[in-house]
């Protein structure tokens, strides 16, 4: 039988292959880590490789993304749906194993992991999602949710901010099934790094309130057994087990240095690794007896059947909570939903009301909230600016996580990519809240949001210069078309509370990607609709206010569509015929057929003007090079909002102004 070196060998040897066969890719991390990946796998993890879905399965992230090789190699030994034919097209175009772990392209992975950090972040996510559905659904005699979140990481995670930002919540919460794994083996690309990283990173998790495992050698497989055991009996804490390793270790004249971090060992250095392990198989030939003990099909499926087995007593004797659970994990929408949902936002058109839509915003949330056990709510430091709390909000905390709302704190990072992790976990629909402004401190885990397909809805409000006072430090020029450019990225900035309580509705309802939801300060004026425009705001963009055969259209969103409105009926005063399309997410509209973007904005009428307090040079793409665009070129200034919107020229007469300037 394979002792357990040589079961980790084959980790180090299939990764040391791919990698030279790609002509690039991360060697060291996976050689290093290839002890501790397979004491985890083989002894601990709980998977089925069958059913790589399966609820109750632990998860595992591997944070140091740039080691994919390690995660790879992990789920072809252990028979996931990934064939040798695809750990040889590691980094080729269509293959399975990208340069680093993409979400939803190999089975097993369970997060995309490139940018260091946002691995464990995601974690902590996934952690908190396990509690929170453990407090909702288990009862005595029925822990039907019970399993780990596993992360390995390594210096560059613990150096990037989002580290401190997650790792600091994580202990703060009691997130006891979280265990990490970090990979001290004191190298990065640019060499040793005591010159650049001399933190005393134990005393800092122990700090955070984590249970600290030091000083374990991350090649003696009982000691990495022991660091398990302890940090799986420290139920209270979050568990940081540090492991001292040799990056590349197997190739005797690389490993222990920054040559073997991020290039191919190179032949020579790939024989003589070989030689120094004792591995006399061919590159990408793994001996069958090698297979068997990795195999972990079928011990997955009885792990899997006993859970199911579980279930089945626990929906005996609770079937509605049952139901409740498998709803939740299926992400379906309650069955009366739709109708409700509906019904509120029909019962706002007919009851005008001139809200800041961020009080729109709160206001759908009390409407919807109690429709939707599976809301997990946030906001980084800024509930009553934001008005992300709701009536039936109630905080999670370490000793009651039966919560549906995340104090988060100043960390708008971390609770961007815990949200992230939160949606993957799959059970809740989680929402996070910040200044639109400060999107920019998140920007990255947004893009990640977007590049996965997560169903995280961001919330940003103080939307505009209209903040006024606070000035262009907290004042969002540029950030609506940043979003906007975002692929798989749906983005909202309603007009009033009607369009506000539709962007929340289809932000809920939406599955295939993230959603941002923009929000005013200053109250909003309610816009009349018919029941066809009010149907019409799903699709992005509609013609809110028409003459019959315009001369001249008029595009804005949120906060300015009233100013276009005024401007419209100064140009029909002086007898011009006029449209006005409220467009409050563009994404939706562009994804509209050719016929619907043509009744809407009909290539005939070349004279237009779209008005946003942001980014002026966006708009181009529905005005055309003739058109005229209201907009900010430049950063705003700190004064009260009516001031400023009269100095960057949102006004009803610099809106007509430039409409006749096209005649």
């Amino acid at each position: 039988m394979p002792s357990r070196k040589e079961l980790a060998n084959a980790i180090r040897v299939l990764s040391m292959d791919a990698v030279q066969q790609a002509k690039s890719g991360h060697p060291g991390a996976p050689m290093g880590m290839a002890d501790i990946a397979e004491v985890l796998w083989r002894d601990y993890l709980k998977h089925n490789p069958t059913n790589p879905d399966w609820a109750d399965r632990d998860r595992f992230i591997l944070s140091n993304g740039h080691g994919s090789m390690l995660i790879y190699s992990l789920l072809h030994l252990s028979g996931y749906d990934l064939p040798m034919e695809e750990i040889k097209n590691f980094r080729q175009l269509h293959s399975k194993t990208p340069g680093h772990p993409e979400y939803g392209y190999a089975p097993g992975v369970e997060t995309t992991t490139g940018p260091l950090g946002q691995g464990i972040t995601n974690a902590v996510g996934m952690a908190i999602a396990e509690k929170a559905l453990a407090a909702q659904f288990n009862r005595d005699g029925h822990d039907i949710v019970d399993h780990y979140t596993y992360t390995f990481l390594g210096d560059g995670c613990l150096m990037e901010g989002i580290s401190h930002e997650a790792c600091s919540l994580a202990g703060t919460l009691g997130l006891g099934k979280l265990i990490a794994f970090w990979d001290d083996n004191g190298i990065s690309i640019d060499g040793e790094v005591e010159g650049w990283f001399s933190d005393d990173t134990p005393a800092r998790f122990e700090a955070y309130g984590w249970h600290v495992v030091r000083g374990v050698d991350g090649h003696d497989s009982e000691a990495i057994r022991a660091a398990i055991e302890e940090g799986r009996a420290n139920g209270d804490k979050p568990t940081l087990i540090c492991c001292k390793t040799v990056i590349g270790y197997g190739s005797p004249n690389k490993s222990g240095s920054h040559d073997c971090h991020g290039a191919p060992l190179g032949d020579e250095e790939i024989k003589a690794a070989r030689e120094f392990l004792g591995w006399s198989h061919d590159a990408f030939v793994i001996p069958q007896e090698v297979y068997s003990q990795w195999d972990a099909k079928e011990a997955g499926q009885k792990k899997e059947q006993s859970w199911k087995d579980k279930f089945a007593a626990y929906k005996a004797e609770f079937p509605e909570l049952a139901a409740e659970f498998e709803r939740r994990q299926n992400n379906e929408l309650p069955a009366d939903w739709a109708e409700k949902s509906q019904a509120y936002i029909e019962q706002l058109q007919a009851n005008p009301d001139n809200p800041a839509t961020r009080k729109a915003s709160q206001n759908a949330l009390n409407a919807f909230g109690p429709m939707l056990p599976e809301f997990m709510g946030g906001s980084a430091d800024l509930a009553g600016s934001n008005l992300t709390l709701w009536s039936g909000s109630k905080g999670l905390t370490s000793d009651d996580a039966n919560g549906n709302y995340i104090f988060y704190g100043v960390r708008e990072f971390g609770m961007s990519a815990i949200m992230n992790g939160i949606a993957l976990h799959k059970g809740f629909i989680p929402y996070g809240a910040t200044f639109l402004m400060f999107m920019e401190y998140a920007r990255n885990a947004v893009r990640m949001a977007a590049l996965m397909k997560t169903p995280s809805i961001f919330v940003y409000t103080h939307d505009s210069i209209g903040l006024g006072e606070d000035g262009p430090t907290h004042q969002p020029v540029e950030q609506m078309a940043s979003l906007r450019y975002t692929p798989n990225l749906v983005n909202w900035r309603p007009c009033d509370q009607v369009e506000s309580a539709i962007a929340w509705q289809q932000a809920i309802e939406r599955k295939d990607g993230p959603t941002s939801l923009v929000f005013t300060r200053q109250g909003l004026a309610q816009q009349a609709r018919t029941a066809e425009q009010l149907a019409n705001v799903k699709k992005g963009g509609y013609v809110l206010s028409c003459d019959g055969n315009p001369e001249v259209i008029l595009i804005a969103t949120g906060s300015e569509v009233q100013l276009t409105m005024d401007a419209a009926a100064e140009l029909r005063a002086q007898g011009k015929q006029v449209r006005v399309v409220s467009m409050p997410s563009t994404d939706l509209f562009d994804e509209q057929d050719a016929a619907y973007k043509e009744s809407v904005l009909p290539a005939a009428v070349t004279r237009r003007v779209a008005v946003e307090a942001g980014i002026a040079d966006f708009w181009y793409k529905y005005v055309g090079l003739n058109g005229k665009v209201i907009g900010m070129t430049t950063f705003g200034e700190s004064a009260p909002a009516d001031e400023l919107f009269k100095l960057f020229g949102f006004t009803v007469e610099n809106v007509v102004a430039a409409a006749n300037s096209q005649f």
